[in-house]
């Protein structure tokens, strides 16, 4: 047993500890339930619930956010079109943004696969001070798809 309400921490029988947790008009709380002996202490517990919740939020709120974006493209795409989407894809990494470009094949524009992996490619080139590829070009169903993780900044 732990805590500011007791007087001497030690091992106590859960009777004995209950009785003092009563004595205290409190409630005995088990904390570390898997330590041998479990570890409990006297404490309001709906206070004890408040202050977990509190610290689940903290927690919650220090934990970053991962923000993926969406580039399209065409087999076909031309060079003013892939420049326009380049600049937003240079954008979107500098703001810490993962980016997922993909190509969209219609109808029998999936015979030009090649184009599509090319383009790709391409794309991961320019935008290799910005960010890294975290997955190659890969072929699912009608769309061919690649992610782009922003670099860490230094």
């Amino acid at each position: 047993m732990v805590g500011e309400n007791v007087e001497n921490p030690g091992v106590f029988p859960t009777r004995e500890a209950l009785r003092m947790a009563d004595a205290l008009e409190l409630d005995l709380v088990e904390i570390s339930p898997k330590a041998v002996p479990p570890v409990c202490r006297i404490t309001d517990y709906q206070k004890f619930l408040y202050q977990q919740k509190k610290k689940q939020k903290e927690l919650k709120a220090k934990a970053t956010k991962i923000v993926v974006k969406e580039i399209r493209f065409g087999p076909n795409t031309d060079d003013h079109d892939y420049n326009f989407k380049l600049k937003h894809a240079e954008k979107f990494l500098q703001e810490g943004a993962k980016v997922k470009a993909f190509v969209f094949f219609k109808g029998r524009s999936i015979l030009f696969k090649e184009k599509g992996e090319i383009l790709l490619l391409r794309f991961a080139q320019d935008l290799e001070e910005l960010g890294a590829v975290e997955q190659m070009p890969k072929l699912e169903g009608k769309r061919m798809t690649m992610f782009i993780s922003p670099k860490k900044k230094k």
